[in-house]
């Protein structure tokens, strides 16, 4: 491993963020909002969202993760109506482990969750009453398993003709992120998804998507500028915040990518410029580039490793050839989509193979997110540039605040 990367001091990616300049709710109009753009030769334009198509480079392919938020909270009763409240947060499904598969599941299945008031829940099955597709049914939950801060949940209902999903669209709630210091409200369930969101499985939305509106797709295709998308099921651990001092001690959390044999053959062969919409966008497509190269080396086990592309062995092959060991295998298997998992961690010091530019929430201080930025942007504290620039002209952060371009 690269020991420039591992000493990185995670206090070096601190600064100041009144929780005045939090966006606490989206702006009416989608494409509205602030874009602080970064041209390639560093300078920086203010103008609004609505202005892309007539910024993006000329030939430029745009890349969208088309995830969907599911109702992930569940709320229990525990002992009837007066009892405490159980909170039980699906993070990702455990029995079926294919997401699609588990939401169309019927009677049952498990989920790795996270559970609130835990303490009072020490044993015994929880269970709620719900109403769907004018249906009653009974939900139980039952504690399984316990993965370190994470508990194995088995969920059974008394309808076979009731999903999975429907279950959690009747009953659970969109779980916006926690730095919003408010509860979930019913303009939610819309406002946290992006217009193209159709793959079920997130917990977090890929923000720098909910700018987009259906008009801006149509003023982008006039402008020649092409759209695709791929997949990546955001989990809870996006908001888990750096807690140690060097990012080499930080263990990154791992995330669901799927992409299809056709985008990764175009990807492989494309003059276009790629530009990522949102840093879910970025880590899919440059994992695509790590996951040929270990299989080019025959260490391919599902998982792009966190420290991988900084490590010794890595072969550094061209882009293209890495994609094109990819799509062989995918050949060899007979296989449509790629599905893996990731778990890379991109930081200063990482070098970029698919991305050209991206498409950008403001970030949280110490984060990940912001590591990767940095990284895009490549200059030392470059990002504080841009981010104290933002913050003296009224820029609006996080989840629902402005967007930033970087080219």
């Amino acid at each position: 491993m690269s020991q420039d990367v591992y000493n990185i001091k995670i206090e070096d990616f601190d600064y100041p963020l009144p929780e005045e300049r939090i966006a606490s709710h989206p702006l009416q109009q989608r494409d509205s909002c602030k874009l602080l753009v970064r041209h390639r030769d560093g300078t920086l334009e203010d103008t609004f969202f609505g202005k892309l198509p007539q910024i993006l480079p000329q030939n430029t392919m745009l890349v969208c993760n088309n995830t969907r938020v599911i109702n992930a909270r569940l709320r229990f009763r525990k002992d009837g109506e007066n009892g405490a409240t159980i909170e039980i947060f699906c993070l990702e499904p455990d029995f079926p482990s294919d997401y699609a598969q588990n939401f169309a599941t019927t009677g049952s299945c498990r989920w790795t969750c996270f559970v609130g008031n835990s303490k009072r829940w020490k044993q015994g099955a929880l269970s709620m009453q719900l109403y769907t597709a004018g249906i009653s049914t009974t939900l139980m939950a039952q504690r399984v398993a316990r993965h370190g801060n994470a508990s194995v949940v088995q969920f059974e209902w008394d309808n076979n003709s009731i999903t999975f999903s429907q279950i959690i669209e009747a009953v659970g709630e969109i779980p916006i992120p926690p730095y919003l210091n408010r509860a979930t409200e019913s303009a939610d369930s819309t406002d946290y998804q992006t217009v193209y969101s159709r793959i079920e499985g997130s917990v977090a939305a890929p923000t720098a998507g909910l700018h987009f509106t259906p008009q801006l797709f149509d003023n982008i295709a006039r402008a020649g500028i092409t759209c695709r998308e791929l997949t990546l099921h955001v989990g809870a651990g996006t908001f888990q915040p750096v807690k140690t001092d060097l990012i080499g001690e930080h263990p990154m959390h791992s995330e669901f990518i799927s992409v299809s044999r056709e985008l990764i053959k175009e990807l492989a062969s494309t003059n276009r410029t790629i530009i990522a919409v949102g840093t879910t966008s970025v880590r899919t497509l440059e994992s695509l580039y790590h996951a040929g190269c270990l299989i080019a080396t025959g260490q391919w086990k599902g998982e792009v490793p966190q420290w991988y592309p900084y490590s010794a062995g890595h072969p550094s092959l061209s882009t293209t050839d890495s994609l094109n060991a990819l799509l062989s295998y995918m050949s060899t298997t007979g296989i449509t989509t790629f599905v893996a998992s990731t778990r890379i961690i991109i930081a200063p010091g990482y070098k970029f193979h698919i991305v050209s530019g991206m498409v950008t929430n403001f970030h949280q201080p110490q984060s990940t997110l912001l590591l990767l930025v940095s990284a895009f942007i490549g200059k030392k504290d470059d990002w504080k540039t841009m981010y104290g620039h933002a913050l003296e002209n009224g820029y609006r952060f996080l989840s629902y605040g402005d967007a930033q371009l970087l080219l």
